[in-house]
């Protein structure tokens, strides 16, 4: 698979907004008017708290548009080629700005309706604010995708059981957890994960939270696939 790079965090802010030659405009319509929708590559907007974007970042990508509701009510209509490789990841992220060890809390509740056919997985992207680590939570998948690196175990923390990997793409050190089974509705509990990564493994310090993000990394959805994050909480303390 594609080595994940800084490119999906950051090019969305560093990026020009630049349509796609192949995106077309007839997305697949929410079930009541957004309030706003973008199929430019990178296109993204703050909304309540969360900025999201449609973030179209792989190579050979297909046709991808973003609508919101809110910041917490979204999704995507995505026509990616069945060609391998992520082609995009989609997301809502929301800042925190927080070391570890002055974090109180932090959870998350998702509820999200996928297609049953393509290859994607449903997941947070969170990272570090020096971009050196990337913690990713796999809530789902389906087809030919799997995590970067190789398998640590598995490990019961946060809500859900989760086969562990540590890998480095190059660019950073990616630690996936990938649930065990496939949920399409939850809590999560993020901050005894960020613990056992600092404390227990000694995979990093006491690194500063940055974005955590939520959203679906498509690899295809040849023909056209609908995505959408009916909710989604993130908090605090």
């Amino acid at each position: 698979m594609a080595p994940r790079t800084l490119g999906r965090a950051a090019k969305a802010l560093l990026a020009p907004a630049l349509a796609l030659g192949a995106t077309v405009g007839l997305a697949s319509a929410p079930a009541q008017a957004a309030v706003w929708n973008s199929c430019e590559q990178y296109g993204n907007t703050s909304l309540n708290g969360y900025t999201l974007y449609n973030n179209i970042w792989g190579s050979g990508a297909g046709s991808q548009c973003i609508w919101a509701n809110s910041g917490t009510n979204w999704g995507v209509w995505a026509n990616h080629p069945n060609t391998g490789g992520i082609k995009s990841y989609p997301n809502a992220k929301k800042v925190i700005n927080k070391s570890i060890t002055s974090l109180g809390s932090l959870t998350s509740g998702y509820n999200v309706t996928v297609p049953s056919s393509g290859a994607y997985n449903t997941s947070y992207d969170i990272w570090d604010t020096g971009y050196k680590y990337e913690i990713m939570l796999w809530v789902n998948k389906t087809g030919a995708v799997g995590p970067l690196g190789t398998s640590q175990g598995t490990l019961t923390l946060g809500g859900h059981t989760w086969t562990v990997y540590k890998g480095n793409n190059g660019s950073n050190d990616v630690f996936s957890f990938v649930r065990t089974s496939n949920s399409s509705s939850g809590t999560v509990d993020v901050l005894p994960i960020l613990k056992w990564i600092k404390d227990t493994k000694g995979w990093f310090g006491n690194v500063t939270i940055g974005d955590l993000q939520f959203g679906f990394e498509i690899t295809s959805s040849s023909g056209g696939l609908d995505f959408v994050t009916n909710s989604l909480s993130v908090s605090s303390s």
